[in-house]
């Protein structure tokens, strides 16, 4: 028998590839054996994805300078992880919209005629996530360079991998939470009020323990991290808006508010 990996030649009662290391597989692949192997990947508790998951809460620093001083078995890889949390996300999203559809209509949330325009937007980002959530990462990586500037612990490439790490987590637990949520009927406006400061608290903490800074020092780095992003939104949300009035949305949203302000 070879090893279908490598086409090595294998002794008779080899579980691994001695050479590549790839698993052993006699058996044909069946429901029993696929869900086995799948309860044994994710569902294990020594297995590397729950190890990771556990451990990007009780111990951050561990698992991202785990990666970043290249001792790389113990957890899932960065891109892996923020793979899967991509993949979460989408599925997160489809059940929203295929079974819990009032939970994610931002319509009642919204200002009297800018209902369609405020329906669109969420479209738009609930189709573009991934796309989203690639863009946050080398954003925060840049902003947390400038905020902790005068620390010089991580390079802009690590930073990439922290927040690669810290953005996955909270994707997976913000998917998790809104579907559970929604079995309760709590809109996930509300909950987005709720998880904002608690995202930001994350971060806050593991940051301070990846530059091992005391209580003041991480409130402070903080603050300028926040102060920064608020910059940033304010510069895209300038742009959108001379978008918006160039192709007409903004018109039409005042049109829309005059309409429903005369009926």
């Amino acid at each position: 028998m070879n090893c279908k990996n490598c086409n090595t030649a294998l002794y008779k009662n080899s579980s691994y590839c001695y050479m590549c290391g790839g698993k052993v597989i006699r058996n044909r692949l069946t429901l029993k054996n696929l869900f086995e192997s799948f309860s044994e990947q994710f569902f294990n508790y020594d297995n590397k994805f729950l190890q990771t998951f556990i451990n990007l809460f009780k111990k951050p620093e561990d698992v991202i300078e785990s990666y970043i001083n290249v001792t790389r078995k113990k957890y899932v890889n960065v891109i892996s992880y923020f793979a899967i949390a991509i993949t979460i996300t989408g599925l997160y999203i489809f059940i929203l919209k295929k079974y819990f559809p009032d939970s994610i209509d931002y319509s009642i949330l919204s200002p009297e005629g800018q209902e369609e325009f405020q329906e669109r937007n969420v479209n738009f980002v609930q189709e573009n996530m991934s796309l989203f959530m690639m863009l946050y990462v080398p954003l925060y990586a840049l902003i947390a360079r400038i905020s902790f500037v005068g620390f010089n612990k991580f390079n802009y490439t690590e930073l990439l991998v922290v927040f690669l790490y810290l953005q996955a987590q909270m994707s997976i637990v913000t998917a998790i939470a809104s579907i559970l949520f929604s079995l309760f009927n709590v809109h996930q406006g509300v909950l987005s009020l709720v998880f904002t400061p608690l995202m930001v608290l994350y971060t806050a903490i593991c940051l301070k323990r990846l530059y091992s800074l005391n209580t003041k020092q991480i409130i402070l780095r903080t603050l300028l991290f926040v102060a920064v992003l608020l910059v940033v939104f304010v510069i895209i949300s300038v742009v959108m808006g001379i978008y918006m009035f160039l192709n007409g949305d903004f018109q039409q949203i005042i049109d829309t508010q005059k309409a429903a302000k005369g009926s």
